[in-house]
Formats: C-alpha cells, structure tokens, sequence
C-alpha cells in the first residue's frame, strides 16, 4: 500500500508499528510486527559494524518469533546526508524525533571521544529514559550516555581503549573497562564492537527468553551470548600458525583435552626447552599453556553444556578436569556463572541436538593436569 504523506506523520505512523520507506514525496507503509520499537541513531561518520549488529538483531524479520517481535527504524540526529566508515553515505529516513516514541535506544558508537554531544540529543534521551525507554551503547557510544547525566552515580563500560577517557570527561561514572557489558538501570553500556552483539542478545533474553536469544544466536552463527562480567579480552586467542613450532601440539591438545598435559610433556612434543617452549607458547596464542589449555577446556564443556546430554561429572572427566567441583571452581571463574545454571540458559532444544557430536565420557582418562 502506498500513501501520499507529509513528513509530519512519520512519528505518529512508528507508533502504529508501521515502517517507513520513504522514496520522493511518497511513503510506501509496510505493516511490521507490534513489540518494542528499537531505533538506532546515525550520526556523520557512523560506525557502520556497529550499526549493522543492531540491525541485525532488532531489524531482520523473524516470522519464528511472532507478531510481537521487536520494530526497528534508525532516525538522524543531525542534518544529512552523512558519511559512515567504509565510504558510502547514508540518507536516513527519520528525523531525530523518532526517540520520542522509542522503546529501546541505541547509540551505535559515536564520532570521537572528545567530541560534544548536542544537547538537543541529551534532552531527548533524558525524556526517553524518564518515561520508561531503555538506553543503549555499543563501544564509544558510551560517550553519548554519560554526557546525559543518567551514568552519573552508576558504573558503565567501554571499549577498553575509550576508558581513561571516559573516566577522564564523566568523572561521577565509574568505568569498568573489563566487563563485556553493564547495566545501571534502564542504562545499558557495552565493550568493544563484538561485546555489542552480546549485549543486545542479553536484551532479547530478558524480553523474550532464552530459547529466543539462543535462537537469534544460532541465526548469527555465534555461540550463546557471553555474560556481562567476562573480559573484553579474546578467551581463545588464534594461534599464530608460525613454522614447525607449536601449531602441531595445539592441535593435538585440542583433540585431546582429557589428557594429561603437563608443561614437560607440551615441551618435549615440541622439541623445546621448557624456557624457550613457554616463551613461543605465549607469543603464539596470547596466553600461557596452562592458562589457554583451561580456557579450552572450559570452552568444550561449554560446549557438551549445551548439547545436554552428560552430567556435570562426566563432562569435567572428558574435558580433563578430573570432577564436577574442578569444572565448577574454573566455571565460575571464567565464566561467572556456575555449569548447571549455564546449561539452563543455554541448553539446546532436543530437535537441535542431533546436529552436535557428543563423545562418550570415557574415551579420556580422568585428569585436571595442565
């Protein structure tokens, strides 16, 4: 259906549930489903990946999800057209009154972190957050929100790069710049561009529930979101694939994870002292064998967690960490949470678990040795 219609409609329209897709002088109305409105803000000089994570996850249309999934629209916050990374330039559709009527912000990175944010935009968000929408940053956007005054008093995250700096500007929010994500209230901050991804999972869950968070996650092809209080840092770094060094026993010790392997064994499978073995090790992966040897571990169980189908105990034999107390000490530490309440957020549904290869627990002897 097509409909002759002057800009002044547009926020009315939104409110309906309706999207919009604007072409010259005419507004060509496509019915969408009847959730929260999520918006997401373009700026000069978008973070296109940070914008696109957003869209992916409130924007593509989701029929498996009902009519009462989320809306999606962007809208302006400044005069266009603008540029965004990757040399394209956006012309949005909506203006910045489109938060009026949002449910769910986001702010998709921001410009520079020493640059002003309009207060006409603060106002807004302030208003937004007064009756009832929640905010959300992904990366430098954090900027945005601090400048609100609504982190004032509250604790918020950031790329860890932008800490100091946020720290530095908002001296009443206290920064964490490890956490993945943070909440203070409605008022959402989140690492890095990829810590984006994880926090607006969280929000599906705490909407819609895990089976549908777990279901977005699966459509991204990533696995189950991280929890908020992970590190920023990669748990797994890649290894280098350098020349005859150690990419052979890595391979080997991710094959074998419920082997032993302590420090004398990795060396001598490679050929090495143990000084020089230690030292190549970590140039390779990022972290010592001991520390990336639990941290795969911790990943393989995660792993079994989900598919459903081995006790705790079991699983902490196969991965090599001897029993369920073992796989819950490094669990929590890692991961924040403990194994049994991982695998109710996010254990599979049994018509999903035929694809996952489970092994029987015994093919590994008992052994927590690094």
């Amino acid at each position: 259906m097509v409909i002759l219609l002057d800009g002044r409609h547009h926020v009315g329209l939104a409110k309906l549930g309706l999207q919009l897709a604007e072409t010259t002088g005419i507004v060509k109305i496509v019915p969408n489903t009847t959730g929260p409105l999520a918006v997401a803000l373009l700026y000069d000089g978008l973070c296109t990946f940070e914008f696109g994570i957003v869209a992916e996850v409130f924007g593509l249309p989701r029929p498996e999800m009902g009519e009462a999934w989320y809306r999606f629209a962007s809208c302006a916050v400044e005069g266009g057209p603008l540029r965004a990374h990757g040399g394209f330039t956006l012309t949005p559709d909506h203006g910045i009154e489109l938060i009026d009527c949002a449910d769910i912000i986001v702010v998709p990175g921001w410009k520079e972190s020493d640059e002003a944010v309009p207060e006409d935009l603060c106002h807004r968000l302030r208003e937004a957050h007064e009756r009832g929408a929640r905010l959300v940053s992904i990366c430098s956007g954090a900027f945005v929100l601090a400048a609100t005054g609504l982190l004032d008093g509250g604790t918020a995250t950031t790329h860890w790069r932008y800490a100091k700096a946020l720290r530095d500007a908002h001296p009443k929010v206290a920064v964490d710049r490890s956490s993945l994500y943070r909440s203070y209230g409605r008022v959402f901050t989140s690492a890095g561009s990829a810590a984006g991804l994880d926090l607006l999972i969280e929000i599906v869950r705490q909407d819609y529930g895990p089976e549908a968070a777990n279901s977005v996650a699966r459509r991204l092809v990533m696995p189950a979101h991280r929890t908020g209080g992970q590190a920023q840092f990669l748990e797994r770094p890649v290894p280098v694939r350098r020349q005859n060094e150690v990419a052979p026993l890595i391979d080997r010790m991710r094959a074998e994870l419920g082997a032993p392997w302590p420090l004398t064994r990795m060396a001598e499978a490679c050929r090495m002292s143990l000084r020089t073995f230690m030292r190549r090790f970590t140039e390779a992966t990022g972290a010592p064998p001991g520390e990336w040897l639990a941290a795969e571990r911790i990943e393989e169980a995660k792993r079994l967690l989900a598919a459903g189908r081995l006790s705790v105990d079991e699983i902490a034999v196969f991965v090599g960490l001897g029993g369920a107390d073992t796989l819950r000490h490094h669990f929590r530490k890692r991961i924040g949470i403990s194994p049994g309440e991982f695998r109710t957020r996010f254990s599979r549904p049994e018509s999903a678990r035929g694809d996952v290869s489970v092994p029987s627990a015994c093919e590994h002897p008992a052994s927590c040795s690094q």
